[in-house]
């Protein structure tokens, strides 16, 4: 016979002055909550037993228990992996300036929808858009929660049940499964694609432009490059033909850059700013990547095309929220102010000089005693600036099983993500942000 009905109560336990500060933590109802299941558990693991965990063993399995459901699966990290926009990170850092507009507007009650010259209800549209039209040149804005949403939403507002013309050299897909021609399916779009997977020409626009179309999408390359025997059209020359037919061209260019990145040593990413002076009508783009702000999808462009976008209504369950705005708009105001290179962190990172690197590393070895500096690259990441690299120093450490030693490093209370190249585990200073450099330091000496 076994002994299951030996089992405390509930109520026995939950007295017991070793779950108090479980209770404190996570709340009553989720320790009872925890405490039934591990009861439960036990009568279904032990029926024909005869031995049964004490009164502390099962305190301990509720408060394992507790503890998992509680902690947060969304923290801080350090980024030691030299991925400057890293989009299992959380790409793009952000501001001090752009946090603190974040915080306020979340503090307290906002004017995200209200006109406060007019004292009368107002339109969260205009949020950033001042701003993004200064910045740009184009006429009018709208930021919603991401770049995918704002493709979404142009190409249903503007092409609904009509034809959209697009390359096959730009049917892309980008991380978490986002395939253009899907978005395109969706939006009610009719996808016409012309050319080759690595050639297209002007005329294949022509051809496809002798029957009624809705409008023309350019897929901007952002994560990948087509080398070897390919063309493609300037996209100045393909806004003139689409313009003569009498649509809009839209650009995804999905980055977002409004800097030029050739700057800082890499390749040259076209800006938003070149997209609207080529002849896009419309410009799609992300807010967290080389722009350097919160997650958001702005679209930009004309105003005939844009108040069509903003009157859809699509429009509503895809906008952004007035934390994204107030961040977005701090953002924008780096750029306004010329100190974004300054106060960006992306950019902050893209610029700064191998000197200063290689005197972070050196002083890294000698607080921790051990570890080799060596030469290595630094990867822009994010859907941005494919396979371009810059230099770097990287701290590296001679770990028997390396693979052991990141799991450590991802279990700190501050979780350091870093990487092994042949055989050595490595940390590019790049990307560790100098007021976390302390803490990353402690916690390696800890492992060490």
């Amino acid at each position: 016979m076994n002994d299951l009905h030996k089992l405390p109560s509930v109520d026995e336990l939950i007295r017991d002055d070793r779950i108090q500060p479980l209770i404190k933590q996570a709340g009553r109802r989720t320790v009872l909550d925890g405490f039934r299941e591990v009861l439960e558990q036990i009568r279904n693991d032990d029926k024909e037993s005869s031995n049964i965990p004490s009164i502390s063993e099962i305190i301990n399995l509720t408060k394992d228990k507790v503890e998992k459901w509680i902690k947060p699966s969304l923290v801080a990290v350090i980024n030691a992996s030299g991925v400057i926009l890293h989009t299992n990170l959380g790409r793009a850092p952000l501001s001090s300036a752009t946090l603190a507009a974040m915080v306020a507007a979340s503090q307290s009650y906002s004017s995200l929808e209200y006109d406060l010259e007019k004292g009368e209800r107002g339109k969260r549209s205009v949020h950033a858009e001042l701003l993004l039209t200064r910045l740009t040149g184009a006429e009018s804005a709208l930021v919603v929660n991401n770049n995918a949403a704002a493709v979404l939403l142009v190409l249903t507002a503007l092409a609904r049940r009509k034809r959209a013309i697009i390359s096959r050299t730009q049917l892309v897909e980008i991380g978490g499964g986002f395939r253009v021609p899907e978005v395109m399916e969706q939006s009610g779009a009719k996808l016409v694609s012309i050319g080759t997977t690595n050639r297209v020409h002007l005329r294949d626009y022509q051809q496809a432009l002798q029957q009624p179309a809705g409008l023309v999408l350019c897929a901007h390359q952002s994560n990948f490059r087509i080398i070897g025997f390919t063309s493609e059209p300037e996209l100045k020359a393909v806004a003139m033909m689409v313009h003569q037919a009498g649509i809009p061209l839209i650009h995804d260019l999905g980055s977002g850059a409004l800097l030029d990145t050739a700057r800082f040593g890499v390749a040259h990413e076209p800006t938003v700013q070149e997209s609207l002076k080529a002849g896009a009508d419309i410009v799609c783009f992300s807010g967290d990547k080389l722009l350097g702000g919160p997650q958001a999808g702005i679209i930009i462009g004309k105003k005939v095309f844009l108040d069509k976008i903003k009157n859809h209504p699509l429009a509503r369950a895809l906008r952004a929220d007035k934390v994204c705005l107030a961040g977005l708009s701090a953002t924008l105001l780096h750029y306004l102010k010329g100190e974004a290179e300054k106060e960006i962190p992306v950019w902050r990172m893209l610029s700064t000089p191998l000197p200063e690197l290689k005197k972070r590393v050196k002083s890294w070895i000698n607080e921790l005693g051990s570890g080799e500096m060596i030469k290595g690259f630094s990867m822009i990441g994010g859907g941005s600036l494919p396979g371009e690299i810059q230099p770097t120093f990287l701290l590296t450490l001679k770990i028997k099983q390396p693979n052991a030693f990141l799991k450590s490093l991802r279990q700190m209370p501050l979780p350091v993500i870093a990487r092994i190249d042949d055989d050595l585990v490595v940390f590019d200073p790049r990307t560790i942000a100098i007021d976390q450099e302390s803490e990353f330091l402690a916690e390696l000496k800890s492992i060490l």
